[in-house]
């Protein structure tokens, strides 16, 4: 029996650790082939700009020198992690998941040989696949993978995670049948099972003695990875060598990675990052500002750098409030911010109308995606009758202050929202912070609204644990009855036709409620020298092609340098 799991059309694998990052969205143009060529795999749904879509034959050697949006401070003691988009990218370097996602978005195997469950999708067995090693010589067995998911499910003593514990509280034991083989047995039946497996590359499986260290594991990084840790030197770059008993092949048999060394080094500001390519000391790097994305589409088309983008799996940005708490906790309040805020306007004046503006969570191809799904068009009449409802109500005016992650990007973006809302008197104060702290603050309750980016999709059940009223990582922390019904009802339903429309009466209530204000799908891009070649990565194990989604990172393994 080959692995079941529910198919994702579109809006990246969900994220099963926050993605509280700035929401500038990037596109391009979507009518390339999309192959990067030779042994290296490619995928149709991929686009490339520029001289490195030309086909070639990989090769081995050469060094990647990768600028990531932010720096990880908080390290890669997985079950413990709070990885945004930059963490993940250096996690999926070190570290492989026992599941992955294909060139159609379903969830296959990977350092698992198979992953099969029984008939009511309760009890999963997983045989893993022979001979693949740790970096530190270390087999994989069923053993350490059993304690690996022990520790993300909190039932591990040596690790306390913090947001996994209740993303797996559906497993109800994990035992192992033999050296390679492991049951996972549920509480309720879980079709989506495989994509939490993988979820967004952060279920990387741990070396046992990375596991058990409570001293360093956040440093020490021990995984099964096409590259292992070298140095990590905070706030200027993070370096891994080729790990030569890499389990992995390309579809012509050659081990994998080609690549002697990547090197990551941090650049919070988009024009620093760009700069840093253009004069050489980097390489490759990743953006979604879509100022910048036609900046680079223009070098591109002029040859002097290539894209890789995709305009699959997208993931979306929105204003997210917090309601539980003054002012949010009145729909008025909700009501007044998202009619004000001219989303026409800010796809205009500082996304150059490159993104889609969002309907909801789910993007176009998503379980669940809406055309229309009812959430409110501009209206400043109505707006300014939302502000005077709220403060006869309350006694006070509507004022707020909205935390986000300081890149200068998001900074403009947010001030244009601030103006937008003084147009109905209502003032909004900016508080910037770090990457590293947003995710924390969000857990708190220490904020009334914030910038955020997050739901790149994959299974739609995957978003449950950030809905569900009972969840400490309802971000937002609002108690909806009928949305924590239809999540229940969406977790155990196999049905392709019952689950679209589970969600798509979930989409609505989202714009009835505004929880949320919508603002864009938001694609990443990938800018790279013209040298550098197999971004989207190699063919997976069965067969099938590299996932095309960016908004998690790439796959490093197929990346290669012509000669």
């Amino acid at each position: 029996m080959s692995l079941k799991t529910t198919r994702a059309r579109t809006a990246v694998l969900a994220l099963v650790s926050a993605i509280a990052l700035v929401a500038a969205a990037c596109g391009g143009d979507d009518s390339g082939d999309g192959g990067d060529g030779g042994s290296g795999g490619g995928s149709d749904s991929a686009n490339i700009i520029g001289p490195g879509e030309d086909e070639g034959t990989p090769v081995y050697g050469g060094e990647v020198s990768y600028g990531l949006e932010a720096e990880n401070t908080g390290g890669w003691c997985l079950p413990e992690g709070q990885l945004a988009i930059s963490g993940i990218q250096v996690a999926r370097t070190i570290y492989d998941t026992l599941t992955a996602p294909n060139e159609d978005g379903e969830f296959v195997p990977f350092l698992a040989e198979t992953v099969e469950p029984n008939e009511d999708n309760t009890v999963w067995t997983i045989k893993l696949r022979e001979g693949v090693k740790f970096h530190d010589g270390s087999d994989l067995t069923a053993e350490v993978v059993k304690n690996n998911l022990d520790a993300y499910r909190g039932a591990y003593p040596a690790r306390q995670p913090l947001l996994f514990l209740f993303v797996f509280d559906n497993i109800a034991s994990v035992d192992v049948v033999d050296d390679l083989t492991l049951t996972v047995t549920t509480n309720e039946p879980w079709p989506a099972l495989p994509a939490f497996l993988y979820g967004s590359g952060r279920i990387g499986m741990l070396a046992q003695a990375q596991l058990d260290d409570t001293e360093t594991c956040d440093t020490k990084l021990i995984g099964t990875g096409p590259f292992q840790l070298e140095e990590w030197v905070v706030n200027d770059f993070l370096s891994a060598t080729r790990f030569e008993d890499y389990w992995q092949t390309d579809s012509e048999g050659n081990q994998l990675p080609y690549l002697d060394k990547i090197t990551y080094r941090p650049f919070v500001e988009e024009d620093a990052r760009f700069n840093a390519l253009q004069g050489g000391q980097l390489n490759a790097m990743h953006t979604n500002d879509p100022e910048l994305v036609s900046q680079l589409i223009s070098e591109a088309e002029a040859g002097t750098v290539t894209l890789w983008q995709s305009d699959q799996y997208n993931e979306v940005s929105y204003v997210m409030f917090n309601s539980s708490k003054p002012p949010f906790d009145n729909k008025n309040a909700r009501e007044a911010v998202a009619l004000a805020i001219d989303r026409d306007e800010i796809r205009s004046v500082r996304f150059l109308d490159v993104p889609t503006m969002a309907s909801g969570p789910f993007a176009p191809g998503a379980v669940g995606y809406l055309e229309d799904t009812g959430f409110p068009e501009t209206d400043l009449e109505a707006a300014q009758a939302a502000a005077d409802a709220y403060e006869a109500e309350t006694g006070e005016p509507l004022t707020f202050s909205m935390t986000i992650y300081g890149s200068v990007s998001t900074q403009q973006t947010v001030q244009l929202i601030q103006q937008q809302l003084e147009r109905i008197g209502v003032e909004m104060n900016i508080e910037s912070i770090d990457q590293a702290q947003q995710i924390s603050t969000a857990l708190g309750n220490d904020w009334q609204s914030q910038y955020w980016r997050n739901h790149p999709g994959g299974d739609p059940d995957q978003q449950l644990v950030w809905w569900d009223s009972e969840s400490p990582v309802n971000f937002g922390k609002f108690s909806d009855p009928e949305i924590d019904d239809l999540l229940a009802r969406g977790r155990v339903t196999s049905d392709p036709a019952e689950r679209q429309q589970i969600y798509e009466e979930l989409n609505r209530e989202f714009a009835d409620e505004l929880y949320n204000v919508w603002m864009n799908w938001s694609i990443w891009t990938i800018a790279t020298a013209n040298d550098v070649r197999g971004v989207f990565g190699p063919d997976l194990p069965d067969g099938s092609g590299p996932f095309p989604g960016l908004a998690v990172g790439n796959p490093v393994s197929g990346m290669w340098i012509e000669q």
